[in-house]
């Protein structure tokens, strides 16, 4: 035990905290490839072993593939909340190699930031947790709440065992709220606190039209050709002003509210230089909305890859047997994936002339997410990412999905407050991920402060 508090300690253990860093960061816990497989073993050991010295409580859950390990603080409090703090020990493959400036499992120090495969994705977000709760433990004074760790190893690759862990273990998984630091900032003065994902819809569009591929010259003319006929229908799917024209599509979408709108607006924003950082000639996105806004909150359908005739070195007069095009559309609350796909697939088929058949098959999909962002959770989060980054608190949305949010609400009811430290230019998943040391210890104190301030929200 220590008199300091833990804001306190945390400084006294700066240097400490960066040589686990990269520690942490030497283990080659690649799950995407099996010759990892003791590296993935190593790493879950590395972190439950972290998790002990922290004085935590520890559980190493063996799967079929990769363990999962569930750390506690000691001695919950039954009159207490609960949360549970989730992270992933599994990183990305490094290849390229060549693109690297250093090995990516012998970690750099370049004055503020450290490069390494997987020390921002996702290593060094959860062990800054790990290090906060350590502080208040040091402390001497109780934790105002009782905090969970789930860490798994197989989130870069679907988190199969995890999701089937959920449903077995949710009762002592249970929690009032989930925190997940696996994603970013703008900028270490502009932290956020992301409180919305888009969801997804995939589906795969097939035309036939001849029983075989035909000579253009000889029947050219007297038949329809399906790859025209399926740019035809895709080209009819979006209006010149950016809205898809999908009957129906835009009925269950929710409204951004005024105070949305201004937390969004202060976001660092530069259309040109993201145009620029884009390499387009000009901006493309559904009118009165922003591109921040566009790309987070506004619904999308993306031709995400078309496929029809010949292919090879020089040309093939034919008119080819089949056209296809893999589509995702991203969604936003309150759409819902099946019905999204049935609205589409209806639209397809008014569109599809008889000269084709049209089949169009289901894909994966995912619902999109929201978390109040007025809500007490949420803005006890901002209150926390404002102690520990020592400037205003930022509500921003996400244009991707993050799958495992959903499943934590199935399984735990619980909602997530997604809280990053990763920079725009921390490069996870491609050469040279880098994480900066200063974004490292400010979420180290926004952890500190989070458990008071969620636990107070609670009350």
């Amino acid at each position: 035990m220590t008199s300091q508090t833990p804001i306190e300690y945390l400084r006294s253990q700066d240097e400490r905290h960066i040589e686990d860093l990269l520690e942490y960061a030497r283990i080659p816990s690649v799950s995407a490839q099996s010759q990892h497989a003791e590296d993935l073993q190593k790493a879950a050991h590395w972190i439950a072993n972290r998790c002990r010295h922290a004085g935590l409580t520890v559980d190493i859950h063996e799967t079929p593939t990769h363990p999962i390990v569930v750390a506690r603080t000691p001695n919950p409090e039954p009159g207490k909340p609960t949360f549970l703090v989730y992270g992933h020990y599994d990183v990305q493959p490094p290849e390229p190699f060549e693109l690297w400036t250093s090995p990516p499992f012998e970690p750099r120090r370049e004055g503020r930031n450290v490069y390494a495969r997987g020390i921002s994705d996702n290593k060094g977000q959860h062990l800054a947790h790990i290090n906060a709760i350590e502080a208040w433990l040091q402390f001497g004074q109780p934790l105002p709440c009782n905090i969970t760790l789930l860490i798994e190893g197989e989130e870069e690759v679907g988190s199969t065992s995890l999701l089937k862990f959920l449903p077995e273990h949710a009762q002592e998984l249970a929690c009032d709220a989930v925190v997940i630091s696996d994603n970013g900032i703008p900028s270490l003065k502009h932290p956020t606190l992301t409180y919305a994902l888009r969801g997804i819809a995939a589906i795969e569009i097939r035309v036939d039209g001849p029983d075989r591929d035909l000579h253009s010259g000889i029947f050219g003319g007297s038949l329809d050709n399906p790859a025209m006929v399926l740019c035809q229908m895709l080209a009819q799917m979006r209006d010149t002003k950016g809205r898809i024209t999908v009957p129906g599509l835009y009925e269950d979408v929710q409204k951004l509210s005024a105070y949305e709108r201004r937390q969004m607006a202060k976001l660092p924003s530069n259309p040109d230089k993201y145009r620029r950082f884009l390499g387009v000639p000009q901006l493309f996105g559904e009118k009165g909305f922003t591109p921040e806004e566009q790309r987070t909150a506004r619904p999308t359908f993306e031709i995400n890859g078309l496929t029809s005739g010949y292919q090879g070195e020089g040309s093939k007069t034919i008119i080819p047997s089949w056209a296809s095009a893999k589509i995702t559309l991203r969604l936003v609350p309150d759409q819902e994936p099946r019905k999204i796909i049935a609205a589409v697939k209806k639209h397809l088929q008014r569109l599809c002339p008889k000269t084709v058949r049209l089949t169009v098959r289901h894909g994966h999909g995912g619902k999109p997410y929201l978390v109040d962002p007025t809500g007490p959770l949420a803005q006890a989060a901002l209150r926390a990412i404002q102690a520990g980054f020592g400037c205003e608190a930022l509500l921003a949305r996400e244009g991707g999905s993050i799958p495992i949010v959903s499943a934590f609400k199935e399984h735990l009811g619980a909602d997530s407050l997604l809280i990053g430290m990763a920079l725009p230019d921390d490069n996870p998943h491609s050469p040279n991920e880098k994480l900066s040391l200063d974004a490292y210890a400010a979420g180290m104190r926004m952890s500190v402060h989070l458990w008071e301030e969620l636990a107070a929200a609670m009350a």
